[in-house]
C-alpha cells in the first residue's frame, strides 16, 4: 500500500495545481447555495446542506450510522423538498463539470506559457515522434492529403441536455474563465454578479423536456455544437497543424490547402433503424437546417470582412481578378468606388444570400444589396475567396488574410454548403421485406424472403445487371416499401441540390450475409443512385457488424463481397476504398465487455487480411458509445490500440449521447478533442510498427491467452444475463430502465420491440441503466471469472507473469484494463445495493445481487493481481481525485432516485397528476447522475 501513496512533494504539487479547481468548485457551490436560499428559502437550503454533509460522512468515513441517517432524512422529505434537493445536487454536478473543463483549459495554457514540450495527444507530439522515427516529410504530407477523419454526431435516448441549459452553462463557463484574467475589483464584482445571475437563470430554467423530443429537435440540438465549436475551431485546428508541420518538417505555409482531412458526419435525420420518426422528410429537413447553419456562418463572416477590408485603391493596388469581382458586384455606391474589396464582398454576400434561399433558408438576417445569382456550389464561393487572398498577398496585404479570410476559405473547403455528411441507416430485415414485395409485384420471384442465400445472391446479381426497374408507378405498395423508396429518392435529390458530400454512405444494420449488401445496391438502382452499366454508385454500401456472430462472419462476408465483379467495379469508382462499420454496443450486450473487445480486435485483424488480399483500402467506422461498455473511453488511447493496418489515415467514429456535450460544448475543450483524433490517427497510421517482440511470436501467445479468457468471460456473462432465471425481472426492477424508457430523451424508442426481452432492448438504454444504479455491469462483468479461472487452471506465478507482460507490451490489453479500471472506479456496490432493494422478490434479489457482488470482488482482485495497484486509477491520479470529489455529491442523487422510484412504483395505477412531481424528480435525478458520471451513455 505504502508504495502507491504519492510522496508528499508530489502530493503538494498536485494540490497546488488543483487549488484553482477547488476554488472554482467552492465558488460555484456557494453561489448555487445563495440562489437556493433566495429561491427556495433557508429551510430547504438547510435540508440540502444536511443531506450533503451526511452523504460526505457516509462516503468518506464509511459511517454506517450516517447511511441510516441519510435513509431516514430522504424518506421524510416532502415531494416539494425532494424536487428542490434533486435539482440542487443535479445542478452541482453540472457546475462541477464546468469547473473541471475550465481547469483543463487552464492547465493546458499553463503548459503552453511555460514553453513545455508538446503533450501526448497533440499533433506537435505526434509529429515529433514521427520525425524521430525517421518518417519522411512526403509521407506526412501524403497522409494529410489523403486522410479522412470523421466524427459522426448521433442522437440517442441518453442525451439529457436541453439547449437552454447548454446556453446558460456556456455563459457560466465564459464568466468563470474571465476570473483567471487580471480584473479590477469593480470588474470582479460585476463578474460575480453575472455568475450568480446565470446560476439563478439555470435554477429558473426547466431542466427537462415535457414533450416528446422530435427528430427536428435533435437536429437543432446537434447544430448548436457547430456554432459553439466546429465552425471556428476546426478551421483553426488546420492552421495550428500547418504551423506544427512547418516547425517539424519545414513545409510551406499553406501545406494543407484544399485537403479537408477532417470532416463532420451526422446520423440525425437519416438513421431510421428502429426509429419510425425518420423518413424522407426528416432527411430533407436535416439538410435544410445544415445548409442554413453553414450559410448563416458564411454570411456573418463575409459581412464582417466587408467592415474589416476597407482597403482603398488610392493607397494600394489590387489584382485584375479582384477588380473584376468588384466591378461585377451588386454594390454601385459612389462612396465605395475606391474600395474594391468591400464591393466584391457585398457582391459575394448577395450571391450567398441567393444560395441560402435556394437551399431552403427562409430568414436572411441582413438584407443584401441588390440581387445576384446563387453559387452553383461551395467551390465557386471558395474560388472568390481565393481571388481576395491572392490580391492581398500580391499587394502588401498578406497579413490581412489572416485569420478571418483564410479560415473562411478553409471552412468552405471543410463544410461546403452541406455542413456535414448525412448517413442513411436501416436494418437489413427491412430491405428484405421491401424487395420481397417488389419482386412479388413485378412477377419476378413470389417469395424472395424464403429462398436460400445462394438463390438470393444469384437473383440480386441478375436483377442488378437488368436495365429495367421492378417498381411500377401503377402498382400499389405497402407504406413501408413506399417510405423506403422515398428515402432513397430524397437522397438523390439532396446530392443534386447540396453536393455529393451531403449524402455518401448507406449503413446496413444487422449485416449477416452478402445478400444484405446486394439488396441495398438494388434499392439504389431502383431510385437512380446506382447506374450499374456505368459502374457508378452514389452512396457507398457500408455493412454494420454488431453481434458476436456477426463480427466472426465479417471477414468472410467482405471477402465474398469484394470478389463480385460488379462490386469490384463499384469499389474502383470509390477510389479502391470500402468502408466497414463495427458496432461496439450490441456486441457488448450480446457477449460482455471482454469478449466484445476481443471479437472486435479479431474482426479487424481478419478484415485487414482480406482487404490486403483484395487490394482494397479499408476504412473502419467505429460505432463507439459513451460508456466503456459501449466502446467508449478515451478516443486517443482507443485509436492507438487498434491493430496494425486498421487505421491508415481513414477513420470514422460516432460521438453519441451526452458525450457530445461533454466533448464539444466548450470551444477550447472541443478543439482539443478534435486534435486528439487527428494526432491519434496520425500516429496509428504512420508510426513504424516494432519488428519482433509483441508483434511476432509473443503476440501470437498473447492472442491465444486472450482467446481463452474471452471464452471464459463469455460463458460467465451469458450465464448471468441470458441463462439465469429471473434476471430480466431483476434488471427491470433494480435499475431505472422503465423510467428511462418513459423519459422524453430522444425520438427513438428504448426498445426495438414492445417486449421486456433483453435481446430486444437497445444497447444504449441497457448501458445507461447500469450506469444510473452505479453498477456499470457491462463494463466489467465476466473479467474476474475469466482471469481467475485461467490462473487457477495452470501454474499460477507463470500465468500471472504472462498477464503482466500482456499489460506492459500489448496496447490492446493495456487499453482494455485502463478502461475497465475507470469503470470500476465509478462502480459502487453500496449504492447499487440500494437499487437491489427495489426488487420485490427477496430471494431473487439476494441470489442475483450476490452473484454480481461476488464477480465484482473477483474482478477487483484479478485487476490488482495484474497491475499491482490496490487503488483504482493509480496511474491517473487527476481522474481519481475528480471521481472521488464528486461522489459525495452524486451519492445523494442516487439515494434520492431510489426513494423516488419506490414512491413512483408504489403509486402505479394512481392518477397521473398525483405522481407528476415524483416522475419529474426521477427524471431530474437521472439527468444529475448522468452529468456527474459524464460517460454513462
Amino acid at each position: 500500500m505504502d508504495k502507491l501513496v504519492e510522496n508528499p512533494a508530489a502530493a503538494n504539487q498536485a494540490s497546488d495545481k488543483d487549488a484553482p479547481l477547488k476554488e472554482d468548485i467552492r465558488l460555484l457551490g456557494r453561489l448555487l447555495g445563495d440562489v437556493l436560499r433566495d429561491q427556495e428559502g433557508e429551510a430547504v437550503f438547510d435540508v440540502v446542506e444536511t443531506i450533503r454533509q451526511t452523504a460526505v460522512r457516509f462516503r468518506r468515513e464509511d459511517d454506517a450510522e450516517a447511511g441510516k441517517e441519510l435513509t431516514d432524512l430522504l424518506a421524510k422529505l416532502t415531494q416539494e423538498q425532494t424536487i428542490s434537493v434533486v435539482r440542487a445536487f443535479s445542478y452541482f454536478s453540472h457546475l462541477a463539470n464546468i469547473a473541471e473543463d475550465q481547469h483543463h483549459i487552464r492547465r493546458r495554457r499553463a503548459h503552453l506559457l511555460a514553453g513545455s514540450k508538446p503533450q501526448q495527444g497533440s499533433v506537435g507530439f505526434a509529429l515529433g515522434k514521427l520525425k524521430a522515427a525517421g518518417v519522411a516529410r512526403d509521407t506526412v504530407q501524403t497522409f494529410f492529403r489523403d486522410a479522412l477523419i470523421v466524427p459522426v454526431l448521433t442522437a440517442h435516448p441518453t442525451e439529457v441536455q436541453r439547449k437552454s441549459i447548454l446556453d446558460a452553462e456556456h455563459d457560466i463557463a465564459r464568466l468563470l474563465a474571465e476570473r483567471d484574467l487580471q480584473l479590477t475589483p469593480k470588474e470582479r464584482r460585476a463578474n460575480l454578479q453575472l455568475l450568480q445571475s446565470r446560476i439563478a437563470t439555470l435554477w429558473q430554467t426547466r431542466m427537462l423536456r415535457y414533450s416528446k423530443l422530435t427528430v427536428a429537435d435533435e437536429i437543432d440540438n446537434a447544430l448548436s455544437y457547430y456554432r459553439i465549436t466546429f465552425l471556428r475551431e476546426l478551421p483553426g485546428l488546420y492552421d495550428d497543424i500547418e504551423e506544427e508541420l512547418a516547425a517539424h518538417y519545414q513545409t510551406e505555409p499553406a501545406a494543407l490547402q484544399g485537403a479537408p482531412f477532417v470532416q463532420m458526419g451526422s446520423w440525425i435525420g437519416g438513421d431510421r433503424d428502429g426509429n419510425p420518426n425518420v423518413n424522407a422528410g426528416t432527411m430533407q429537413q436535416a439538410l435544410v437546417r445544415h445548409a442554413t447553419t453553414i450559410l448563416d456562418f458564411y454570411l456573418d463572416e463575409v459581412h464582417t470582412l466587408g467592415a474589416e477590408l476597407s482597403i482603398s485603391t488610392l493607397m494600394v493596388s489590387v489584382s485584375p481578378q479582384l477588380q473584376a469581382l468588384a466591378d461585377g458586384s451588386t454594390d454601385t455606391s459612389p462612396h465605395r468606388s475606391d474600395e474594391p474589396y468591400r464591393r466584391a464582398l457585398i457582391g459575394m454576400y448577395a450571391r450567398l444570400a441567393a444560395t441560402a434561399r435556394a437551399l431552403g433558408a427562409t430568414n436572411i438576417l441582413r438584407k443584401e444589396v441588390g440581387h445576384a445569382a446563387a453559387y452553383a456550389d461551395a467551390s465557386e464561393f471558395s474560388a472568390d475567396l481565393q481571388v481576395l487572398i491572392e490580391s492581398l498577398q500580391a499587394n502588401h496585404g498578406a497579413i490581412l488574410a489572416h485569420p478571418r479570410l483564410a479560415r473562411l476559405q478553409r471552412a468552405a473547403t471543410i463544410f461546403g454548403f452541406h455542413l456535414a455528411s448525412l448517413d442513411m441507416r436501416q436494418s437489413s430485415d427491412v430491405h428484405e421485406r421491401v424487395l420481397t414485395e417488389l419482386f412479388a409485384r413485378a412477377g419476378v420471384e413470389p417469395s424472395y424472403g424464403s429462398i436460400s442465400e445462394a438463390q438470393k445472391v444469384e437473383l440480386l446479381l441478375a436483377e442488378l445487371a437488368h436495365p429495367r426497374l421492378l417498381f411500377s408507378p401503377y402498382t400499389d405498395y405497402t407504406d413501408e416499401t413506399n417510405g423506403e423508396l422515398a428515402i432513397l429518392r430524397a437522397a438523390k435529390e439532396i446530392r443534386e441540390r447540396y453536393g455529393v458530400r451531403a449524402i455518401r454512405n448507406y449503413i446496413i444494420s444487422h449485416t449477416e450475409t452478402v445478400s444484405d449488401l446486394l439488396e441495398v445496391l438494388l434499392l439504389q438502382k431502383e431510385t437512380g443512385l446506382l447506374r450499374s452499366g456505368a459502374g457508378e454508385l452514389d452512396a457507398m454500401v457500408v455493412p454494420l457488424f454488431e453481434t458476436i456472430p456477426d463480427l466472426q462472419r465479417a471477414a468472410g462476408i467482405m471477402a465474398e463481397w469484394m470478389a463480385l465483379p460488379l462490386v469490384a467495379q463499384l469499389i474502383r469508382s470509390h477510389g479502391q476504398l470500402q468502408e466497414v462499420m463495427l458496432g461496439y454496443s450490441d456486441s457488448n450486450k450480446d457477449g460482455g465487455f471482454l469478449t466484445s473487445n476481443w471479437e472486435l480486435y479479431k474482426a479487424e485483424i481478419d478484415l485487414v487480411k482480406v482487404f490486403a488480399d483484395a487490394r482494397v483500402k479499408l476504412r473502419l467506422f467505429h460505432g463507439r458509445g459513451g460508456t466503456v461498455g459501449r466502446g467508449g473511453g478515451p478516443s486517443y488511447e482507443a485509436i492507438l490500440a487498434q491493430p496494425p493496418g486498421t487505421v491508415n489515415g481513414q477513420i470514422r467514429l460516432t460521438e453519441q449521447g451526452e458525450i457530445i456535450a461533454s466533448k464539444f460544448s466548450n470551444a477550447e475543450i472541443g478543439r482539443r478533442n478534435l486534435e486528439l483524433l487527428v494526432a491519434a490517427t496520425l500516429e496509428a497510421s504512420l508510426m513504424p510498427h516494432v519488428e519482433g517482440g509483441v508483434h511476432s511470436q509473443r503476440l501470437a501467445g498473447f492472442e491465444a491467452v486472450m482467446a481463452d479468457l474471452s471464452q471464459r468471460a463469455y460463458q460467465a456473462y451469458r450465464n448471468l444475463v441470458y441463462e439465469t432465471p429471473g434476471f430480466t425481472d431483476y434488471f427491470f426492477a433494480a435499475t431505472p430502465i422503465a423510467e428511462i424508457a418513459e423519459l422524453n430523451l430522444g425520438s427513438r424508442p428504448a426498445s426495438r420491440k414492445s417486449t421486456r426481452r433483453i435481446e430486444d432492448l437497445r444497447a444504449i438504454p441497457w448501458g445507461f441503466s447500469w450506469g444510473q444504479c452505479r453498477l456499470l455491469l457491462p463494463g466489467w462483468y465476466g473479467f474476474g471469472s475469466a482471469i481467475g479461472g485461467w490462473i487457477a487452471d495452470g501454474a499460477r506465478d507463470e500465468r500471472i507473469a504472462t498477464l503482466q507482460a500482456m499489460l506492459q507490451e500489448w496496447p490492446f490489453f493495456a487499453t482494455l484494463l485502463s478502461n475497465m479500471d475507470m469503470v470500476l472506479a465509478k462502480t459502487d456496490l453500496a449504492i447499487a445495493s440500494r437499487y437491489a432493494d427495489l426488487v420485490p422478490d427477496a430471494a431473487l434479489r439476494e441470489r442475483i445481487f450476490k452473484r454480481i457482488s461476488g464477480e465484482h470482488g473477483n474482478t477487483l482482485r484479478c485487476l490488482e493481481t495484474i497491475t499491482g495497484a490496490h487503488e483504482r486509477l493509480a496511474g491517473n491520479p487527476l481522474l481519481a481525485r475528480s471521481i472521488q470529489n464528486r461522489f459525495a455529491y452524486l451519492d445523494p442523487l442516487n439515494h434520492l432516485q431510489v426513494e423516488l422510484i419506490q414512491r413512483h412504483r408504489a403509486n402505479a395505477g394512481a392518477p397521473v397528476s398525483a405522481d407528476n412531481r415524483v416522475h419529474r424528480g426521477i427524471h431530474l435525478s437521472i439527468n444529475g447522475v448522468a452529468a456527474g458520471l459524464r460517460n454513462t451513455g
